[in-house]
C-alpha cells in the first residue's frame, strides 16, 4: 500500500472546477516540495480516489480545501489544516496550506477517538462551517434545478402550452416532460434542507431535514372557511430561505438530541438511530417549521417583491447588480447567492405559468444570471487570441478551454486569470458580466433553464439577442483585458535589464561546472553565533560574505534579490527557520551561505511567528534555471520538513557538522 506525506479533501458546491483546480494545485504544490500526496476530490459525480484508512493514517498531515462536507472526522488527530475550496485555487496558496498543515498540532494516537465537531471547529472559523454546510445543501440541490429546469424549458419546444390537455398545441409527450421536470424541480428545497441538515447531524437529520423542506414550499395548512389549523386546508410556503432555515434548524436539533440521549445505555444505540431521533427530531422540527411559517412566508414575500422593486429602478440598477454578483468571486459565494436566487425566482416562475407577470420576472432573472456567468471565461478566450502576445503559452491554452467552459455556463475556469492580477482583472469581469446583464434585460430575454449555457438556446425566449448581449460584454472586457496586459507587458519589457554579450557568456559559462553535491556546502561559508537585530541585517551579511567569497560581485545587487523575493513572500519557515534566496546575475557560482543566531532574528514573518535562529540563503545565478545545482539547492528545501535535520543544524554550533549535515541530503 502506498504511503503518502500529505492527504487532501477537495470539494466545492458544484464540483465541477473548483474541486479539481484545488486538486491540481495541491499536487503541484506537494511536487515543488519533494513530498508525496493523494487528493480525494468530492465531485459532482462523487468522491473519486477516494482516501483508505491506512492512507490516512500514514500520512504526515492533512489538508481539507472544501466548501462542503467531506467527513473530516476521518482526519481527527491528525495534523491539519481546513479552509474554503477558494483558497487552494494557486500553487502557491495551496503550497502555503501545506505548509501550516505539516506545521499544525496533531496526535495521531487518539484519531479513532477524536471529536468530530472539536476538530473542526479548531480548525474552522464559525463562518466558514455555516458557509460549508450551506453549501453541501446547495451542492446537492443544483443538480435538482437542473435537470427539472431543463425539462420543463425543453416541454415549452411543443409550445408554451403544450402540457395543458385543452390547448392546442398539446403534446402528451411535453406533457409528460413538464410532469417530471416539476416533480425534480419541486424536490429542491426538500434536498436543500435535508442536506444542510446532514452536513451539521450527518445521516440521523436526513429525516428532519426533509420534513422541514416539504414544510417550507407547502407552510401551514389552514382551512379557509374555519381560519383555523387543517391537514386539508391549504398553506402558503416560504421557499428557498424557509428550506435553509429548516435545514440548519434539522442539524442542530440532532446535535442536540444527541447530547439529550448520550447517557442511555450503550445497548440502546440501535434504538436511538431508528426511533428516537427520527420520532423527536421529526416532531420538534416540524412543529418549529410550522410555528414560524407566517413570519418566514412574511420575508420570503420581501424578499421577492425587493428583487422585484430592483427591476422596478431600471434595468442598469438590476444588471449591475447581478453581473458585479456573478462575477466578483466567480463561483464564489457570492455568485452562488446570485445564482441560488436565480434558480428559487425561476422555480416560482415555472410553478406561476406562462405569461404570468412572476413568470416573465422570473424567466428574465435566471437569463441575466446565466448571461453574467458566462461572460467571465470567455473574456478570457477574447484576450488570450486577440493578445496572444502578451499571454504564457499555458494562459493561452486555458483560455482556448474556457470557451468550452464559459459556453456551457461553467465561470471557475475564469479564476485563475484573476488570482495573478486581482486588480485591475476583477473589475474587468465584473464590468462585462455587468453589461451581458443590463442588455439581457433590457432585450426582454427570457430563461425557462436554470443551467447549460448555450445549449439551451433552443428554449430561451429572444435567443440571439441574449447571445448578442453575452457578446458585447465578453468583447468589451476582453479588450480592457488585452490593454491591461499590454501595458504590463511593456512596463516589465522596460524595466528588464539588457544583458551585455559579454556578461551573456559569462552566465553561459556558469552552467559548465557541476558540483559535487556532497561538498556543495562550504564549511567556510557557515556562519555561526551570529548575532543580528533584524531579518535586513542578516540578509546584508549573507550579500557581503558572498562577494567575499567570490560568489557574487555586488552586494547592493544580491540584496535587493532577496528582499524582491521576501516581497513576493516571506521565506520565513517554522522552528526557526528561513529560506532566503536571491536569483541574480550579479551572482557567479551557485551556493549556499548558512548563517546561525542563537538570540533569534526578530521581524522576519514566519509561519508559526517564532524569531529566526537559522538562515539557509540559497544563491543562484541569474542565467540558471533546472540546472543540477539547482536541483541540489531545491533538495534543501524538502530537507527542512525532517524534524531530525531540523533538531541537527539548529542545535550544532560547529561548521562543520552543520555543513556536513545540509551536503549529506544533498547526495
Amino acid at each position: 500500500m502506498a504511503k503518502f506525506d500529505i492527504i487532501a479533501a477537495t470539494g466545492c458546491p458544484t464540483g465541477i472546477a473548483h474541486t479539481f483546480m484545488a486538486k491540481e494545485a495541491l499536487e503541484k504544490a506537494a511536487a515543488e516540495r519533494g513530498l508525496t500526496i493523494k487528493v480525494e476530490t468530492h465531485g459532482q459525480v462523487g468522491v473519486e480516489n477516494e482516501l483508505t484508512k491506512s492512507e490516512i493514517a500514514g500520512a504526515k498531515a492533512v489538508v481539507v480545501a472544501a466548501d462542503k462536507d467531506v467527513q473530516a472526522e476521518r482526519f481527527a488527530g491528525k495534523r491539519m489544516v481546513s479552509v474554503g475550496v477558494s483558497k487552494a485555487l494557486s500553487v502557491e496558496a495551496a503550497g502555503k496550506l501545506i505548509d501550516r498543515a505539516l506545521a499544525a498540532k496533531g496526535d495521531d494516537s487518539v484519531a479513532a477517538a477524536a471529536d468530530v465537531e472539536d476538530e473542526v471547529e479548531e480548525k474552522e472559523s464559525i463562518g466558514h462551517i455555516i458557509y460549508k454546510h450551506l453549501m453541501n445543501g446547495v451542492s446537492h440541490m443544483l443538480v435538482f434545478v437542473v435537470a427539472g429546469g431543463v425539462l420543463t424549458a425543453v416541454s415549452f419546444l411543443w409550445g408554451i402550452t403544450s402540457f395543458d390537455s385543452t390547448a392546442s398545441d398539446y403534446n402528451s409527450f411535453a406533457a409528460m416532460l413538464k410532469i417530471i421536470g416539476g416533480i425534480a424541480m419541486n424536490l429542491m428545497v426538500p434536498v436543500l434542507s435535508a442536506y444542510i441538515a446532514e452536513s451539521i447531524g450527518k445521516r440521523p437529520a436526513l429525516v428532519p431535514g426533509f420534513v422541514a423542506g416539504m414544510i417550507a414550499i407547502q407552510g401551514l395548512p389552514v382551512n379557509a372557511e374555519t381560519g383555523m389549523i387543517d391537514a386539508g386546508g391549504a398553506g402558503v410556503g416560504f421557499g428557498f430561505l424557509g428550506g435553509i432555515v429548516g435545514g440548519f434548524l434539522a442539524g442542530y436539533v440532532i446535535l442536540l438530541l444527541e447530547k439529550v440521549f448520550s447517557k442511555l445505555p450503550k445497548n440502546l444505540d440501535g434504538l436511538k438511530a431508528i426511533f428516537l431521533y427520527p420520532l423527536f427530531s421529526t416532531a420538534i422540527v416540524g412543529l418549529v417549521m410550522l410555528g414560524i411559517s407566517g413570519p418566514m412566508a412574511a420575508i420570503n414575500t420581501a424578499m421577492m417583491d425587493f428583487l422585484k422593486g430592483l427591476s422596478a429602478s431600471g434595468a442598469i440598477v438590476l444588471g449591475l447588480a447581478i453581473g458585479c454578483m456573478c462575477a466578483v468571486d466567480m463561483g464564489g459565494p457570492v455568485n452562488k447567492a446570485a445564482y441560488v436566487t436565480g434558480t428559487a425566482m425561476l422555480t416560482e416562475a415555472l410553478a406561476a405559468g406562462v405569461g404570468t407577470d412572476t413568470y416573465n420576472f422570473g424567466t428574465n432573472f435566471m437569463a441575466a444570471v446565466s448571461a453574467a456567468c458566462i461572460v467571465p471565461p470567455l473574456i478570457t478566450t477574447f484576450a488570450v487570441v486577440v493578445g496572444k502576445k502578451y499571454f504564457s503559452q499555458e494562459d493561452h491554452d486555458a483560455g482556448i478551454v474556457n470557451l468550452i467552459l464559459g459556453c456551457t455556463h461553467i465561470t471557475e475556469g475564469a479564476i485563475p486569470f484573476m488570482t495573478k492580477n486581482i486588480w485591475p482583472v476583477m473589475p474587468i469581469m465584473m464590468l462585462g458580466s455587468s453589461i451581458a446583464s443590463i442588455l439581457t434585460i433590457m432585450f426582454n430575454v427570457h430563461d425557462p433553464a436554470p443551467h447549460g449555457g448555450f445549449l439551451v438556446l433552443p428554449v430561451v425566449e429572444n435567443g440571439p439577442l441574449w447571445v448578442l448581449a453575452i457578446l458585447i460584454g465578453a468583447v468589451i472586457g476582453g479588450i480592457l483585458f488585452v490593454a491591461f496586459k499590454k501595458y504590463d507587458f511593456e512596463k516589465n519589457q522596460k524595466a528588464a535589464p539588457v544583458a551585455k554579450p559579454v556578461e551573456a557568456s559569462k552566465a553561459a559559462a556558469v552552467e559548465a561546472p557541476k558540483a559535487d553535491a556532497a561538498d556543495f556546502v562550504k564549511v567556510e561559508n557557515v556562519f555561526v553565533a551570529e548575532d543580528f537585530a533584524s531579518r535586513d541585517e542578516a540578509l546584508s551579511f549573507v550579500s557581503n560574505q558572498a562577494v567575499k567569497a567570490g560568489i557574487a560581485s555586488d552586494a547592493d545587487a544580491v540584496m535587493n534579490a532577496f528582499l524582491a523575493r521576501e516581497a513576493e513572500g516571506t521565506t520565513g519557515m517554522m522552528e526557526g527557520f528561513a529560506i532566503p534566496h536571491a536569483k541574480s546575475d550579479a551572482i557567479t557560482e551557485a551556493a549556499v551561505i548558512v548563517v546561525k543566531d542563537d538570540d533569534g532574528v526578530t521581524g522576519w514573518d514566519t509561519m508559526d511567528g517564532a524569531p529566526v535562529n537559522v538562515a539557509i540563503a540559497l544563491l543562484i545565478p541569474g542565467a540558471q534555471a533546472g540546472t543540477t545545482h539547482l536541483k541540489i539547492l531545491s533538495k534543501v528545501a524538502e530537507a527542512l520538513m525532517d524534524e531530525d535535520f531540523r533538531a541537527t543544524v539548529k542545535g550544532s554550533t560547529d561548521a562543520a557538522e552543520i555543513a556536513k549535515t545540509i551536503n549529506a541530503r544533498l547526495v
